[in-house]
């Protein structure tokens, strides 16, 4: 499944006045999924700290990128980087650097509300047969329950394993929200800013490294890997950010 805990599970109090773990973070990785070429997603790229993978991202236009909030809280747009174009985790490709970082005014720490970060780029990327951008859904459009998606991205390939060098990606059925919010209940809030996605058998699913990167259907971009309990977990799917829920958020800062 999408996320990974990191360390000991923060307990935060709800408003309700009961005490709540803090969401784990995704570290992101592909599980169950298999090596791809960068030509087959153009749309994926890396997200760099410093030169290094953090997270995954998704490019919507030649001057913004999508990722996740919780990739880039605490950070400056002059740490941040975005590699395009390449298939392999920290070399080749296109670096381009990050002029302004919009995170989501709403992002909360604790649950993962409103987990999404739209980064402009210092210069526009030049589109080709590796470097695409991936078209949007329209806002609050549905997405039935079972449908295919596809998760890609650099992060491990088992559950506390090593970071994959070869972009992978897998294949995972839409969850619906009422599904997804009982598998994490009481623990866990699933809000309607999240959709989930994951395989009732568990075995496929985004992980470590894989946060911030695209979910996909027919082409277009419609979650951001956000968080989930371990990974490729059965009883828990994994938890995106809802690109049809926060459309509005990314054309307000992009005009896409």
């Amino acid at each position: 499944m999408i996320a990974f805990i990191l360390g000991a599970v923060l307990l935060a109090t709800a408003n309700a006045g009961v005490p709540r773990a803090a969401v784990p973070r995704l570290d992101g990785r592909i599980i169950g999924g298999s090596s791809v070429d960068i030509s087959a997603y153009p749309y994926q790229i890396s997200l760099l700290w410093w030169g290094s993978h953090i997270c995954g991202g998704s490019i919507i236009s030649q001057r913004y990128v999508v990722t996740a909030a919780h990739c880039t809280d605490g950070s400056s747009a002059s740490s941040l980087s975005i590699r395009a174009g390449s298939s392999t985790r920290n070399s080749g490709g296109t670096v381009v650097s990050v002029s302004v970082l919009n995170q989501h005014p709403s992002f909360d720490y604790w649950s993962l509300d409103y987990d999404i970060s739209v980064l402009t780029l210092a210069s526009s990327l030049s589109f080709g047969s590796n470097i695409a951008a991936i078209s949007l859904p329209a806002q609050n459009q549905q997405l039935a329950a079972g449908t295919e998606s596809v998760v890609s991205g650099w992060g491990t390939t088992s559950e506390n394993g090593a970071a994959a060098n070869q972009l992978q990606a897998v294949s995972v059925p839409l969850v619906s929200l009422s599904a997804c919010q009982a598998a994490y209940s009481p623990v866990y809030s699933v809000t309607d800013r999240m959709l989930c996605a994951g395989s009732s058998d568990g075995g496929r699913d985004a992980c470590q490294g894989d946060s911030g990167g695209p979910l996909a259907v027919d082409g277009l971009l419609v979650g951001v890997v956000s968080w989930g309990i371990g990974c490729a977990r059965p009883q828990y799917p994994g938890v995106y950010a809802s690109v049809p829920n926060l459309r509005s958020y990314i054309t307000q800062v992009s005009g896409v």
